[in-house]
């Protein structure tokens, strides 16, 4: 009998797959760092580490004199020595709007910071084992991240939500009315499933029928890095899936995908554009003045439960981020929230 091939096995041979496709783009020295990080980082992490470097050779080869007439393959590790901490101010200016082919691209603060921290590790791994003498990019200010609000649902707008995914097909006609039938119990245990667990999107796409366990109300999750984790859920989420998966009998998949819980209507797995497509057009109907993604869901239920319990590193565990840090920088506004609800607890004479 064929070992079964979960959704992250197979991700991770078509992203080495992608990532040699990457690495014949880049100069050749490149390939010693990708090799040396790959026991501590994921496939997806060394691909866009990959996408990021080679826009760093590409500034080089158009916006350098130096290196005018010089192709990608032309460069050596001792290049990285002949670069300066103005070359890097240089190029963090350019990163903010620059022409790739026909594409103008632009990056916003975060995209900054990852493009240059991705310089960094490569430029430290090199220095680390002195293949090169200087390292410039520790002389250059990383680009400081202004938090933002959170944007969530409040529970009014969580009950509309689901209200809508599970009714709002009574006022439609025609083929709109016929697809709508057909990926209401999928939409609906989806977004169910996103708002009572908090799981990652990439995590919802990636789960299989056999990582749900009705037995004890949890789902197997991957986890960033690779660590598997199981996340419990509650008697809403358990009737929405209950519900979907006896639509889910009646579909014959693709070759392949016999093992995805959650299906497109091409009967193939279904995949993170499709569901950030589905929760856009959902929320849609719910709120005009906030941009909903699957992300925003799971700031929602990251709300909802520190709300309930208090306990940030019980959110923190549940959400799966490895750093308790993480989870206080996205919620303290809450916590101001409820020391602002001390200010009026107590009374200091009676009225």
């Amino acid at each position: 009998m064929d070992k079964k091939v979960t959704y992250h096995e197979q991700t991770d041979v078509e992203n080495t797959l992608r990532l040699r496709d990457v690495l014949k783009t880049l100069p050749p020295f490149c390939r010693d760092f990708f090799r040396a990080i790959e026991p501590r980082t994921t496939t997806k992490t060394r691909i866009s580490y990959a996408y990021d470097i080679r826009i760093f050779f590409q500034f080089l080869l158009e916006q350098n004199p130096a290196f005018k007439d010089w192709s990608m393959d032309a460069f050596t590790v001792d290049i990285l020595d002949q670069i300066t901490a103005i070359d890097l101010e240089e190029y963090e200016e350019y990163l903010k709007v620059y022409q790739a082919g026909d594409k103008t691209e632009t990056n916003g603060e975060r995209g900054l910071k990852r493009k240059m921290s991705s310089l960094r590790s490569f430029y430290a791994y090199y220095f680390k084992r002195e293949m090169i003498h200087t390292n410039p990019t520790v002389l250059v200010d990383v680009p400081k991240i202004h938090q933002k609000s959170i944007i969530r649902l409040e529970a009014d707008e969580v009950a509309l939500l689901l209200d809508y995914i599970e009714h709002g097909g009574d006022d439609l006609t025609g083929q709109k009315k016929v697809y709508y039938e057909k990926t209401k119990d999928r939409d609906l245990a989806l977004v169910t499933l996103l708002l009572g667990t908090g799981v990652r999107v990439s995590e919802c796409v990636g789960l299989d029928i056999e990582d749900v366990d009705f037995k004890n109300n949890g789902i197997k999750v991957t986890r960033k890095g690779g660590n598997e984790m199981v996340v419990y859920f509650g008697p809403e989420v358990e009737k929405a899936l209950k519900n979907y998966l006896e639509v889910r009998k009646n579909i014959v998949p693709v070759e392949g995908h016999e093992h995805a819980l959650f299906y497109s209507t091409q009967r193939k797995r279904i995949g993170v554009q499709a569901v950030e497509n589905l929760v856009k057009k959902y929320a849609r109907q719910v709120t005009t003045t906030k941009k909903i993604t699957p992300h925003k869901l799971r700031s929602t239920y990251g709300t909802a439960l520190y709300q309930e319990t208090g306990d940030i590193y019980l959110v923190a565990d549940v959400l799966g981020h490895k750093d308790v840090n993480t989870t206080k920088k996205h919620y303290a506004a809450l916590d101001d929230s409820r020391r602002r609800q001390a200010a009026t607890a107590v009374k200091l004479r009676e009225d």
